[in-house]
Parts: C-alpha cells; sequence; structure tokens
C-alpha cells in the first residue's frame, strides 16, 4: 500500500492538512458528489460534528470512519 497522501483543505475559515490514503480521499470525493457539496463543505460537516464527541478522535481517523460507516450504510439491505 502506498504511503497516505497528504493534502490541505480550509476548513471553517482556517486551512489545515489531513493525511489520508488514495482510496479514502477517493470516497470521500464521491460521497461529497453524491450530497452535491463540495469535497470541504464535506471534511467541514464532519469535523463540526466531530467536535461535539466528548473524548474526538483527529480529522484524518474520523474521516476514514466515516467513509466505513457511509459505505457500510449503503451495503446494507433496506428495511421493508
Amino acid at each position: 500500500m502506498k504511503r497516505p497522501l497528504k493534502r490541505s483543505v480550509t476548513i471553517a475559515g482556517h486551512r489545515t492538512s489531513l493525511s489520508l490514503e488514495a482510496p479514502f480521499w477517493e470516497a470521500l470525493k464521491q460521497l461529497a458528489e453524491a450530497e452535491g457539496v463540495s469535497l470541504a463543505a464535506l471534511i467541514e460537516r464532519v469535523d463540526r460534528e466531530r467536535s461535539l464527541a466528548p473524548s474526538p478522535y483527529n480529522l484524518s481517523s474520523t474521516l476514514r470512519v466515516y467513509v466505513l460507516e457511509r459505505m457500510r450504510a449503503a451495503a446494507e439491505p433496506p428495511i421493508s
């Protein structure tokens, strides 16, 4: 596996850098497109939700878990 890719994004008016593996960057882009928002807007929303947790993980870890949870939810069969 290749090393994580480091990218800079602007969140709530300030620049920050994140390191994620390429498949996570791709998944985040796809999720943002599906929601009709920019990648930065999606990351900012996840960051806002993360800040509400009593003991938040770092943003890169939180984004990985977010992708995993969204992919799991998409794979679940609908409840009838």
